[in-house]
Parts: C-alpha cells; structure tokens; sequence
C-alpha cells in the first residue's frame, strides 16, 4: 500500500432505521487485486432511502450498522500487490460489485446474478458514504478528463438504462414508452435517444417531471391521471418500467405491439396479477433487470462523446456529515440526482 495514507477515515453509517452518525472506520486493507479509492462524489439511490427509512429491501435486512451509497467515483490512491502502480492518480468510476468469478452465472458473462454477490451498501456489505473505498482493479474504471468526478459516480446508475435497453432489444427506429419520470426514468430516455430509439415516450403523475423529461430525449408525454397509455394504442416495441408501480405495469404491458419487449426496472409490489392472454397472445417478452454486467465501458463512452449527460441531472449535493439531508431531499419530486461528496 502507497504510505503516507492515514489510519482511519470518516464513514456516515446507518445505525438503525432513521438513525446516522459520523464514525472513524479503518480505511480498509488491500487484497492483491484490489485498489484503494479517496472517494469523490455518491449518488444517492432510491434503495439508500429504503434502508435508511424502513431498514431493508425486501429479504436484505439491515442487521447490524451499515455504511451506504454504491454510486460512486473517485481516485486510486493505493493498489494491491498484483496490481500496476501506475494505477495510482487514476480518476475512476467504480462498478460496485463483488462476484463469485467460480460461480455459473459469473462464468456464464452474467455475472449480476450470482447468488454470492458482494455489491455496496446491501447488508451486510458497506458501501460509499465513507472516505476511502476498495474493489477490485477490474471493476474501478479510468475515465477521461472531460468526465466529471460526479458522472463518474453516475455511472452507475446509468448502467442500468443501458442493462434495461440492452434487455428491450432497442435499437435504430424503436419505439419506447418509460414509465417514470425520476432518476432512472430520464437516464432511461437518454440511453434510448442514444441507441438509435425515434420515438420516446414518458409517462408519470408528476407534470414537471414530465415537462423536465423532454430535456432529456422525451418526444411526447403522458400523465396517466388524465389518459390512461394503454387506452392510447401507442403499439411501442419496448415498454421499460421505471416506476415500480403496478397500475404503470399494467397499462405498459398492453401498450406494447404483438412481438415487444416489457422491462421491469423499477422496484414495487412483491406480486402483480398480470393479463395472461395479452402476454400469450402477442408473445410479448417479460423480463427484468437486475443490476447490470459488462455495462462500464458503453456508459463511459456514452458520457465522453456527449450522448448522455449526467452532469444536468445533479440537483443537490452535501457533505458527509448531511447525509441524512440528501437522502431527504433526493425523495423531493424536484429531485433527480443528489450528490454526497466525502471530502467535504
């Protein structure tokens, strides 16, 4: 490890629901493939308010204190012994994850899968609220000079807009309807205006939600308050969730031509009843995505030439000592992104 780093560092950990402190943590010891990482920005997620506010996602619990935040970029200050020294000053943003590489899935290419995943900030793994951070040297991606610190730490959740495309088949000409006009929502539009998508449509309950979208590669809106989408016959090739809301589900699934595609992004009701015949029918495909896998390389590309902006989507940022503000104010509709920065 390169010398001169300090001891301990400053973490904001979650110590119970609603409950965070300010606490000196180890910085953490390098594996031989690993690299140490001085964080520079976070993004905060929709599930580091699900943890902080209910203390769990589903069957993850929080059990014991917890550090959050997995969006996250920063600079290589140290590396492990099997790792390039060159490395260090290397601006990155950093892929969250921990795979099993033995497993099937992770052999297989789809690595997001495997049961034995160690992925920031999901209990019992800490994440980035913290000054320091380490992964794996494959998972901490260079990244040009024209991309900011804080793209760098949206790089994550851009991954999944280019999982959810890659899934929705989207390319040259498709057809797209987003439910959702939050965080994931708009990345979502981006990364279909990117891939080739002429028409991009997004619902939400939320006026200037909708209104913001059309910045970000939205060709026409819907407020399902007022038209329902699947009384529209919109005939989309691709209808991407980003909502988690079963009535968006619904109208989504039917507003989808006979062969498309139904992506289920956003996270919602444990079960839905869903139209058998209209699935059957027109032999729509159902999937999900969870996470991604193989996904850094096209989002960094997609930043660099200008074809998603992350930047514009960053309405907030606060230090490590506000994170309970951020994870407040990221939950306000006039949210998309906010940011924690560590070293502040």
């Amino acid at each position: 490890m390169t010398t001169g780093l300090p001891a301990v560092m400053r973490a904001s950990v979650l110590l119970e629901k609603r409950k965070l402190a300010i606490e000196e943590r180890p910085v953490p010891e390098l594996e031989p493939d690993e690299v140490l990482i001085k964080v520079a920005s976070v993004g905060v997620c929709g599930s580091d308010v699900h943890y902080f506010a209910e203390g769990r996602i589903g069957d993850f619990v929080v059990e014991q204190p917890l550090i959050l935040g997995h969006e996250a970029g920063g600079t290589i200050v140290a590396v492990g012994d099997r790792v390039s020294p060159d490395r260090v000053g290397q601006r990155v943003s950093i892929e969250p994850q921990h795979p099993d590489p033995t497993s099937a899935e992770s052999l297989s290419g789809r690595y997001n899968l495997d049961p034995h995943m160690r992925f920031y900030a999901t209990p019992p793994v800490d994440g980035a609220f913290a000054e320091y951070v380490k992964i794996q040297s494959h998972f901490a991606f260079a990244v040009p000079d024209e991309v900011s610190d804080d793209a760098a730490a949206l790089m994550e959740p851009l991954s999944v807009g280019i999982a959810a495309a890659q899934k929705g088949g989207i390319t040259a000409g498709s057809r797209v309807l987003i439910a959702g006009a939050g965080p994931i929502g708009i990345i979502a539009a981006q990364v279909a205006r990117a891939f080739g998508a002429t028409e991009i449509i997004v619902s939400d309950v939320d006026d200037a939600r909708l209104k913001q979208s059309v910045r970000f590669g939205a060709t026409r809106t819907v407020n399902p308050i007022r038209e329902d989408p699947a009384a529209l016959d919109l005939g989309v090739d691709c209808f991407i969730d980003a909502s988690g809301a079963t009535p968006a589900v619904l109208s989504g699934l039917r507003s989808v031509r006979p062969g498309g595609t139904v992506v289920l992004v956003g996270m919602g009701a444990d079960e839905i009843a869903l139209p058998i015949p209209v699935i059957q029918n027109n032999e729509i495909t159902l999937t999900g995505v969870f996470r991604y896998a193989n996904t850094w390389p096209t989002a960094i590309e997609l930043v660099r030439t200008g074809r998603v902006d992350l930047d514009s989507l960053v309405t907030g940022r606060y230090g490590l000592a506000d994170v309970e503000e951020a994870l407040i104010a990221s939950t306000r509709s006039t949210s998309l992104k906010t940011i924690v920065t560590p070293g502040s």
